[in-house]
């Protein structure tokens, strides 16, 4: 608050902020007052700090109401909002404390859906979209290094053009499967070497990221969901190392645990499974998932 607010003006503005918090007395669910009342507390705040005016109130009601519009089954411009105001890994960080070396988790994104298809261990997820093919490995453990047989495993990614098969109008059903670990945890798929893309930028949110001079561009990464009974479901990605965009993603996903070496393999290298890509480059990369214990 600026010093130019008179001790009068104060007085009438925190005498609301009290009314405001006692309108919710009588909220019978505990967690729910504290959560309404903490939001009133620091909504005032900020409307107070920054002297906010009418204008800027109503244009800030505009764009959460462009937002919803733009909203449907297929694309959740709020998740893209709270991605890039960096809320999304703010609550990741707090749900999801460091337990021994589990896996660190990450952004869930926009673009997940249910209901994808299952493969095979060593099946393909492309369906047919574009890009380098990537051959992905490893192991899912719990966080004492047993294995995790029938692990479930979610995947999904951005073809060679950056789109997910939710943003094409063809109702695709592409570069996304889900397949369950063998018996000793082991897993491996087929999928598409991860490159850069922005994010939906047509919108609200790729608006206000122009005004504040601010990419829309992610970092390369593959979505990894992992699920087994007992231990604690890892939303997560993985990203290519040496890509430029690793310390500018725009919704501040990238931990320096999840950047993996995505090994470059010559036109005519064997497949680890025999695959013949006649004469295509490749790449592969090992990612071994530690899940921690559920309630962690």
């Amino acid at each position: 608050m600026t010093d130019t607010v008179s001790v009068e003006q104060q007085a009438r503005e925190s005498d609301l902020v009290d009314r405001v918090l006692r309108s919710f007395d009588d909220c019978t669910d505990p967690r729910l007052k504290q959560v309404m009342q903490a939001l009133v507390r620091h909504l005032h705040a900020f409307v107070r700090e920054v002297r906010l005016t009418e204008e800027e109130w109503a244009k800030g009601i505009e764009f959460l109401t462009a937002t919803g519009h733009i909203t449907d089954a297929r694309r959740q411009e709020f998740i893209l909002l709270s991605d890039v105001l960096g809320a999304s890994m703010q609550t990741i960080a707090i749900n999801n404390e460091a337990y021994g070396d589990a896996t660190e988790a990450t952004v869930f994104g926009p673009f997940f859906i249910e209901n994808s298809p299952e493969i095979e261990i060593g099946g393909d997820i492309a369906f047919g979209a574009s890009g380098e093919p990537c051959w992905v490995e490893g192991t899912v453990t719990d966080s004492r290094g047993n294995p995790l047989p029938g692990a479930r495993i979610e995947v999904w990614e951005a073809d060679d053009d950056g789109r997910y098969d939710v943003q094409y109008d063809d109702d695709r059903t592409a570069a996304r499967a889900h397949l369950f670990t063998d018996a000793q945890g082991r897993y491996s798929f087929w999928g598409i070497t991860p490159t850069p893309y922005p994010i939906p930028h047509d919108g609200p949110v790729g608006r206000m990221l122009a005004a504040v001079g601010r990419s829309p561009m992610r970092a390369a990464h593959l979505h990894f969901m992992v699920s087994a009974p007992d231990q604690r479901t890892l939303v997560t990605h993985i990203f290519v190392r040496g890509d430029d965009l690793l310390d500018k993603d725009t919704v501040f996903g990238v931990k320096d645990s999840l950047v993996k070496e995505f090994q470059r393999q010559p036109a005519g290298t064997p497949t680890p499974d025999g695959r013949d890509l006649a004469d295509r480059e490749w790449s592969r990369v090992r990612f071994d998932i530690v899940l921690a214990p559920a309630g962690a």
